[in-house]
């Protein structure tokens, strides 16, 4: 069987092997949640979250923050050669939001955009791609209701093995 050259790019894209393509620079980072009080200037919630290599799952299962807490949350790659992204949505949409990262495989401006849907349940976002060695800092202010708060790999096919959930207490 013979594939074009579209089909190839399209299967190793899907595989994750493109780790040393730019991500679009520009992307911000989604509204956080509506919060509460803002914490006092200092006083933030620091996290770091890794990835576990040839497992694809995030090296924690569960985090754990205070409603309206501000936090610093670092996402590290630095071993696993395949990239990643992150995200956290509202309570009981990671099936939804995991289904329309899927089906960012077909979107042309889906590596442009980190393989990041479009949708209104995301409610926080990391900033990049990231491959082998690198992190991304994404700083937000945790949603003032309680909850567990799905936190997501959204690069295509990741998220049914890398995901985490985010108390908020």
């Amino acid at each position: 069987m013979k594939m074009k050259p579209s089909q190839i790019l399209t299967s190793i894209v899907a595989l994750g092997l493109l780790t040393n393509v730019s991500p679009a620079q520009d992307a911000k980072p989604a509204a956080p949640a509506p919060a509460a009080a803002p914490a006092p200037a200092g006083d933030v919630t620091k996290i770091k979250l890794g990835v576990i290599p040839a497992v694809m799952k995030f090296d924690k299962a569960e985090i754990e923050v205070k409603a309206g807490a501000k936090v610093a949350l670092l996402f590290v790659n630095e071993k696993c050669p395949l990239q990643h992204n992150i995200i956290i949505t509202k309570p009981g949409t990671k099936d939804k939001v995991g289904a329309e990262a899927d089906k960012l495989l077909a979107d042309p401006n889906a590596m442009k955009n980190n393989y990041v849907p479009n949708s209104t349940d995301i409610l926080i976002k990391g900033n990049k791609l990231i491959g082998i060695g690198q992190s991304d800092l994404i700083e937000f202010t945790a949603p003032t209701e309680p909850g567990d708060y799905p936190i997501l790999c959204t690069f295509p096919g990741h998220w049914r093995l890398m995901n985490a959930v985010m108390h908020v207490k």
